[in-house]
């Protein structure tokens, strides 16, 4: 790991410590680290705290949004981690418009068979040119 993706995950986690208390939800995302690994494409590195309680509610998934909405990836998450939190996990090839300067990185969790957004918090990064 480079240098420079412990000082923005260590930043982006005190930035976030200050709303976490008022804005927590059941699925947080708490750092997020994004560089470029091709042109217009990026990989996410995305850490999440959650409420997870087993096969029954769990993070589902993780998403990289748009300023318009558009999900431009996701990473679904095939398992609970109610005993390791929080926890990362990496998002590769995540196509982003050149126009496109900042996206949002939400989590979603999962209730049974359904799934429906947590109202955690989310965090909003600038896309490195």
């Amino acid at each position: 790991m480079h240098r420079s993706y412990y000082f923005r995950t260590l930043m982006a986690a005190v930035l976030m410590s200050g709303s976490a208390a008022t804005m927590a939800g059941e699925a947080d995302v708490v750092a997020v680290d994004v560089r470029a690994s091709g042109s217009q494409v990026f990989s996410f590195d995305v850490t999440v705290r959650s409420k997870d309680t087993g096969w029954d509610y769990y993070a589902e998934r993780f998403e990289v949004v748009a300023p318009d909405g558009a999900v431009l990836g996701t990473r679904v998450l095939l398992h609970p981690h109610e005993t390791e939190q929080p926890f990362t996990r990496e998002l590769d090839g995540v196509r982003i418009a050149p126009s496109i300067g900042q996206v949002t990185v939400r989590a979603w969790m999962k209730r049974g068979k359904q799934t429906k957004a947590a109202g955690g918090a989310t965090m909003q990064v600038k896309v490195p040119r």
